[in-house]
């Protein structure tokens, strides 16, 4: 009896990561060139012309996984003749434990004494029973409410859609923005970079917070509009802020952000190059395991709602 081929792969660019030529064949399948491909699996950050290029030049090429969660840089591209699959969800533990670490150093001014060269008084807030609002409702958000719940947070989740969220106390659509801020001791911002997430926090967002309220951002820098967060920061309308991701991005040397004693910066940071091969490479395999078998991908891009 014949068994059937195995898929076939691509690696790119140019079957650099051996990780990800692991992966696959740990999924079942082949390593081959571009021009023999079924599948492409794209595992550098920064060559979006390269994808486009190998992917115009190969129309056999019917999936491509990406390495990030972020799409919006490739969705001109993306239509229905191909399949997109993302890596949301991978990161979504390693992104929220950088949350959690952020909101703590910014709610219990660690980050503020770590400043410090002499003895000063006491600061901060305590986390527990705190009142929390997520955005977002994918896989980071799913962490952090796993990781808030020994708090004993009320957690409110703020999505683009109604709907259950599992370990949520209340779940309100984007519409009801606002509400989801007045009461909120802290703020996080875990939500895909969407024409309806562009901006989504400004000055009068920030004027619904309370003023002792914290917000941190691991999503997309472009969500807030940072001359407004500069503005809630220096006036004291808001208690301060932890960024993973800003705009501009990278944020420049000089930028006043950088000074200002209520703001913690990290630079984008929520998956390091360290934790990216270890988890996207179970991505990887069961997506190449699942393509083989006809099953349906897991991650795959929804163009119609950005990511």
């Amino acid at each position: 009896m014949n068994r059937p081929r195995a898929v076939r792969i691509a690696v790119g660019p140019q079957d650099s990561a051996d990780w990800a030529c692991d992966a696959v064949r740990a999924g079942g399948g082949v390593v081959v060139d571009a021009s023999e491909a079924q599948g492409l699996v794209w595992t550098d950050f920064d060559s979006t012309a390269q994808l486009i290029e190998t992917l115009a030049n190969n129309p056999d090429i019917t999936w491509v996984q990406v390495p990030f969660s972020g799409v919006e840089t490739y969705l001109p591209y993306i239509d229905e003749a191909r399949t997109w699959t993302s890596a949301k969800g991978v990161f979504g533990g390693a992104v929220a434990e950088l949350a959690l670490g952020l909101l703590l150093g910014g709610m219990r001014h660690i980050a503020g004494y770590a400043r410090e060269q002499q003895w000063t008084e006491d600061y901060g807030r305590t986390l527990f029973g705190a009142r929390v609002t997520i955005l977002g409702a994918g896989g980071i958000a799913q962490s952090l409410i796993s990781m808030l719940k020994p708090f004993n947070c009320h957690i409110t989740v703020v999505r683009n859609r109604e709907g259950d969220v599992p370990g949520a106390d209340v779940v309100l659509t984007t519409s009801r923005l606002h509400e989801a801020l007045l009461r909120a001791d802290a703020v996080l911002m875990a939500i895909a970079l969407t024409p309806h997430t562009h901006g989504i926090m400004g000055k009068a967002e920030f004027q619904s917070m309370q003023s002792h309220a914290w917000i941190v951002n691991v999503g997309r820098g472009k969500q807030i509009i940072t001359e407004d967060l500069m503005w809630a920061l220096e006036t004291g309308e808001i208690g301060g802020a932890a960024l993973d991701v800003t705009d501009p991005e990278p944020l420049p040397t000089g930028h006043p952000l950088w000074s200002l004693p209520n703001c913690i910066i990290t630079p984008h940071v929520g998956n390091t190059a360290e934790m990216v091969p270890p988890l996207l490479a179970l991505r990887i395999a069961e997506n190449v395991r699942r393509f083989a078998a006809g099953e349906q991908l897991i991650g795959i891009v929804d163009r119609a709602v950005g990511y």
